[in-house]
């Protein structure tokens, strides 16, 4: 029997996603016959001049390959909604698999849906400013392969993306994993050509594009306010120094073409864009992490980097090769170093050279013209020529260093971190669960090993980290991996990780039960298994004690070989112990009885009854 769509479903799920998009069509169709541009052409016309058939088709390349590695490399495939990510992070040099697929992979649907918007967005624009057509629209003119239009748009285009993207990876401050440091190299780039279409493109149409996928995909959402758990802030979980390494890496690309080409943006338009974008898209989001799940946001230092090399690269790009110094600067400071006997590059004094031929000059003449008044023309003339070095120094020049110097600093702080190395994954041999060369286990307060490269001299204290929860662990991979907090698990009580790698995932199961004595600390046990294979028992806490007495006896909760007791306490120090008692049973000891109504057990002696403890609970 075939089921049944009642017809509101089907109007929400078939019906009204093709009415909005058939309208959002009906309305590109009306407003291109409306417009058209100043010089007569449609913007077909304008596409084609610089792109084969008008088609961005390295970005759409480019795009079909991300989306491919998620679905293939990531299997996402069979299960679209969590797809395998623990091997495809970049973890070390030393784990060649995750370096080379990081910036492919993405955590899930949602992340991956993000970049590739801002992929279709960014990337037509830097492809077009690139340009399938170098030496003009005539395709008779192609004078090589790497000129052939074809060529450029479907291997040369996607081969340099993929370039860009394998060394995001291998410059990036790890472990990080998808293609948004892509996504800034193309912005970029593209904001050094097209600064204003690139942003109205950044701000407004990726905005449109997501909002258009998640209403034709969701015409109705319905949500219920409900507890989540405890989490770390948005910002806390984005590679920043990724999307600063891609963007950089974006403009380096986009000034050499600029330079090339001869040509140069308005300054006023680039600054603009480069300044909105960079708020816009969290560049100034510069955090580091406390104890405790504490974090720094450090906005008033970024705000003022962001303002400053906005500025510093639009005169990089933009400004004159006039001096940096005035000329009277650079003769006052030649006259400073002349004094102080500052050297030259060549290791001679800035006098030397022009005194020895004054001399020599001197002593061939027969004009009478005195020692000193030559040796007087000679240093004027060095100090000129010190100030003449000094003030060649362009303005273009200088701030074309400055961003060098950081760009060297940003991708040079991940070059520590990923030279980490794991010594020993085997964990504890009695409660860490291997599936492959995967370790897989509960710990509380041990240090992160993936801040131990930079642990080195002043910065051990500093950068030392302490995690708890679910750690997952592989020698073979490099890896290192706090997956699941300790605070997560304890409040949704069961979770599920998938490890894996290329051809074979395997899901891992998670739970988490507890008792919490009256006014106390919950006690606990952690246990952990595979698909179709045991539980195993892998955590088990402390004990604590209920904060009430019974008949001058104290109850405490324990946790003692994967089985919860209560232990009681007479006030002559004698200890007797009862497993807790299922629903609706009962247990005595030490002259207490127990039973257990629901999920509390209660104490009894001598008519009086006493909660003691209850079952941790979870959302």
């Amino acid at each position: 029997m075939r089921p049944t769509v009642s017809p509101l479903t089907f109007l929400e799920t078939v019906v009204l996603p093709l009415v909005i998009a058939a309208t959002i069509l009906v309305s590109v169709a009306v407003v291109r016959r409306l417009h058209r541009a100043d010089d007569g052409r449609r913007w077909v016309e304008i596409a084609r001049s610089r792109l084969v058939m008008g088609v961005p088709w390295g970005s759409l390349l480019v795009i079909a390959l991300v989306f491919c590695v998620y679905l293939f490399v990531q299997d996402g495939i069979t299960d679209f909604e969590n797809p395998v990510t623990l091997p495809y992070r970049a973890y070390s040099y030393f784990y060649p698999l995750g370096m080379l697929t990081a910036s492919f992979s993405h955590a899930g649907p949602g992340h991956l849906l993000g970049n590739l918007a801002g992929t279709a967005v960014v990337a037509p624009i830097a492809e077009y400013a690139w340009g399938h057509y170098p030496d003009g629209r005539d395709e008779g003119t192609v004078s090589s392969w790497r000129a052939n239009p074809w060529v450029r748009a479907l291997v040369v285009f996607p081969a340099i993306v993929v370039a860009i993207t394998i060394a995001t990876s291998l410059f990036a401050l790890g472990p990080v994993i998808g293609f948004s440091g892509v996504v800034f190299a193309f912005a970029g780039f593209a904001l050094v050509h097209y600064p204003i279409v690139t942003i109205v493109g950044v701000l407004g149409v990726q905005s449109a594009l997501l909002t258009v996928y998640r209403a034709m995909q969701t015409p109705i959402a319905v949500y219920v306010a409900q507890p989540s758990p405890p989490s770390a802030p948005s910002w806390a979980g984005i590679a920043i120094q990724g999307h600063a390494l891609g963007f950089f890496i974006g403009l380096g690309l986009g000034v050499a073409l600029l330079r090339r080409r001869g040509h140069r943006p308005d300054p006023f338009h680039l600054w603009i864009a480069l300044l909105l974008y960079g708020f816009a898209q969290g560049l100034w989001q510069i955090y580091w992490f406390g104890s405790e799940n504490t974090y720094f946001l450090f906005q008033g230092p970024g705000v003022l980097i962001v303002t400053a090399l906005a500025l510093v690269v639009t005169v990089a790009i933009t400004a004159s090769d006039r001096p940096l110094l005035p000329r009277r600067v650079g003769r006052r400071l030649a006259r400073l170093w002349s004094r102080l006997g500052v050297t030259d590059p060549t290791g001679e004094s800035p006098v030397d050279r022009p005194l020895e031929i004054a001399r020599a000059s001197a002593a061939t003449t027969d004009s009478g013209t005195s020692t000193s008044r030559l040796e007087r023309i000679a240093t004027l003339a060095a100090e000129r020529r010190r100030s003449t070095r000094l003030a060649g120094v362009g303005r273009r020049q200088a701030a074309m260093a400055v961003v060098l110097v950081v760009f060297a600093i940003v991708a040079g702080m991940a070059i520590p971190v990923n030279l980490f190395v794991l010594d020993d994954a085997s964990g504890s041999a009695e409660t860490a669960v291997e599936i492959e060369d995967y370790t897989v286990q509960y710990a509380e307060d041990v240090e992160n090993e993936m801040v131990s490269p930079v642990q080195i001299g002043p910065l051990a204290d500093a950068v030392s980290l302490e995690s708890s929860g679910v750690i997952v662990e592989s020698e073979q991979r490099q890896l290192w991996s706090e997956v699941v907090p300790a605070d997560r698990l304890a409040f949704t009580g069961e979770e599920e990780i998938t490890v894996g790698g290329p051809g074979w995932r395997e899901t891992v199961h998670v739970e988490r039960t507890g008792w919490e004595p009256v006014d106390n600390d919950t006690v606990y046990q952690v246990e952990i298994w595979a698909d179709g294979e045991d539980r195993q028992l892998t955590h088990e806490s402390n004990a604590s004690s209920a904060d009430v007495r019974i008949d001058d006896r104290t109850v405490t909760v324990d946790s003692r070989n994967g089985t919860f007791v209560l232990a009681v306490e007479s006030p002559d120090g004698v200890v007797e112990t009862a497993a807790v008692p299922e629903e609706n049973e009962s247990a005595t000891a030490n002259g207490l009885a127990f039973e257990r109504d629901d999920e509390t057990v209660y104490a009894t002696s001598d008519g009086t009854e006493v909660a003691v403890a209850s079952a941790e609970t979870y959302n």
